[in-house]
């Protein structure tokens, strides 16, 4: 018992010398958690500004269609019960409608001053396969596998400005991958540059400390401990910074008539994901910043 309770006043005895450490150097301390927030909050812009790009690619894609239109010498009947089942076993293909050429000038007439179709028939109109894909960035194969399939004429596919979307979401994606890996390494360096300045003022205790056989782990704890709380307290405030900044963004794009187009997707959805990623990335930077820190100080 006495030793449990001799551990128990030792560990206290290190969180608190962490706790003290911070308060001691307040403003680098304060400097540390303003990095971070930043860091954190472009970090996280930018993961989130990819995430509603491959949203809205994703909508694109629903919205989108492909018209396969069928062989004029194909009758409705045999267009509609043989080539439908080839088009939908196709893997990319998410959902198929026969339209008839009868539906296909109707449909015309909707969108149309119905004047224009004066003396028009039917016959003028082919019948088609409205397809909705699954993945918008593999629209060239299915267009190609549409194409092979025996009695399909023609393919109309907006491939182009499907291309123009997953360059755009490619590009986003790979900047905000090497952004993330950047600030990262900028949120260390920083925490732990903050840190050693804590350690080059107790460099001479550290050293009596070694004299008299503190083990290497104890005399490391309180700096941990420091930077766990640094990246800890810093990854909180980004993240209530990047919910209200991500939420004042929702609502003027919502309010905005210029791009109606254009679905947010709400914090809701991403809030835990959010908080658990800053909340790692805080631990991470500052234990690993806490360690690196006072490195060079254990050397004997």
């Amino acid at each position: 018992m006495g030793i449990t309770a001799m551990k128990l006043n030792r560990y206290g005895y290190l969180i608190g010398e962490g706790f003290r450490n911070i308060f001691i150097h307040g403003f680098m301390s304060f400097a540390s958690i303003t990095i971070i927030m930043a860091c954190l909050i472009v970090m996280g812009s930018f993961t989130l500004l990819d995430v509603n790009v491959n949203n809205i690619i994703d909508d694109i894609g629903d919205q989108n269609q492909l018209l396969a239109y069928v062989d004029e010498s194909m009758s409705a009947d045999k267009a509609a019960a043989e080539l439908q089942v080839k088009i939908e076993a196709i893997d990319n293909v998410a959902d198929v409608q026969f339209m008839s050429n009868t539906e296909a000038r109707k449909n015309f007439m909707e969108n149309y001053d119905e004047s224009m179709m004066e003396g028009i028939g039917d016959d003028v109109f082919r019948h088609r396969f409205v397809i909705q894909l699954t993945d918008l960035s593999l629209m060239n194969d299915t267009e190609e596998e549409i194409l092979a399939i025996d009695g399909i004429e023609k393919v109309n596919a907006p491939t182009e400005f499907a291309d123009k979307f997953i360059s755009v979401r490619n590009v986003v994606s790979v900047v905000s991958l090497v952004l993330i890996v950047i600030l990262v390494a900028v949120s260390l360096f920083i925490i732990t540059n903050t840190i050693k300045l804590a350690t080059f003022g107790r460099r001479e205790e550290i050293a009596i400390m070694k004299m008299v056989g503190a083990s290497n782990s104890f005399i490391r704890c309180p700096f941990v401990v420091e930077g766990l709380i640094l990246g800890v307290v810093g990854g909180g405030l980004a993240f209530l910074a990047q919910w209200g900044l991500y939420e004042l963004l929702q609502k003027k794009i919502a309010d905005s008539l210029a791009i109606p187009f254009v679905t947010i997707v709400p914090f809701s959805e991403l809030g835990v994901f959010v908080f658990a990623v800053f909340m790692a990335v805080g631990l991470l930077v500052g234990a690993f910043g806490g360690t690196i820190a006072i490195k060079n100080y254990l050397k004997v």
